[in-house]
């Protein structure tokens, strides 16, 4: 079976469109969405709307901070900036929106795999995977031998060799990578709406189970287009002008 991963997509209408595009082009059996869905964005309604189609089709789909910020009220850690663009969203969204939000859970596990936002070892305390310490920790956390999760909004794959030595390194797009069956895995697809590697290009992730390959792929979409609609919605400048260099 081959998962198409997707991860913080953060209401960018152009690059879920773009990505969902390339993900049919090359063909995939299920979705696997790994949170944050709402927050930055200017197309909150229209994304969660083809979330909750995608998930009555068979997706997985999992909570990120940002979606339950909406719901449940953001974190005293945010900045007033993400809380502003909270407040917004939430006023765009039904009741039926809110209702789907509140519904997704922190993980989801299927076989030898764990979806999570954040990290495994604990999900609803949204802390970082940061770098090796914190990849062992959430693979410890689990018996899974392989986590999916975004948050960290950059592509990175981390590896738990049977002795315990953790390594990690940011891959190249288009190029499979084999997961290795004594190793224990944990991929960070980077995000579908706003990438911070420098790359503006949308990013997602393909794994084939059958094939045990991991790929990394960019998607070029109108970042300007987004930024554009940000600018005339009043969302912060900020979170418009970085869509353009990718930080």
């Amino acid at each position: 079976m081959r998962i198409a991963l997707l991860a913080d997509l953060h209401a960018n209408r152009e690059a879920v469109e773009a990505v969902l595009a390339d993900a049919h082009r090359r063909g995939f059996d299920r979705l696997a969405l790994l949170g944050d869905f709402v927050g930055y964005g200017p197309d909150p309604a229209w994304v969660l709307g083809c979330v909750r189609e995608l998930v009555a089709g068979g997706a997985i789909a999992v909570r990120g901070n940002h979606d339950a910020a909406v719901v449940e009220g953001p974190r005293s850690t945010m900045r007033s900036e993400v809380l502003d663009v909270i407040d917004w969203t939430r006023a765009q969204l039904t009741t039926d929106d809110l209702g789907f939000l509140a519904s997704l859970p922190l993980t989801h596990e299927a076989g030898d795999v764990l979806y999570v936002h954040a990290n495994a070892w604990e999900p609803e305390g949204w802390a970082y995977v940061e770098g090796r310490s914190e990849a062992a920790r959430s693979l410890h956390a689990t018996p899974r031998r392989l986590t999916f999760c975004g948050h960290i909004h950059e592509p990175r794959l981390y590896h738990l060799s049977p002795v315990g030595k953790v390594a990690d390194f940011t891959p190249t797009p288009g190029v499979a990578v084999p997961l290795l069956a004594q190793r224990r895995w944990l991929g960070i697809p980077g995000s579908a709406g706003q990438p911070r590697d420098g790359n503006p290009a949308a990013c997602y992730a393909l794994h084939d189970d059958r094939a045990g390959t991991l790929t990394f792929l960019r998607v070029p979409y109108d970042h300007e287009a987004t930024a554009s609609r940000m600018r005339s919605l009043g969302l912060p400048e900020a979170f418009a002008s970085r869509l353009a260099h990718g930080h």
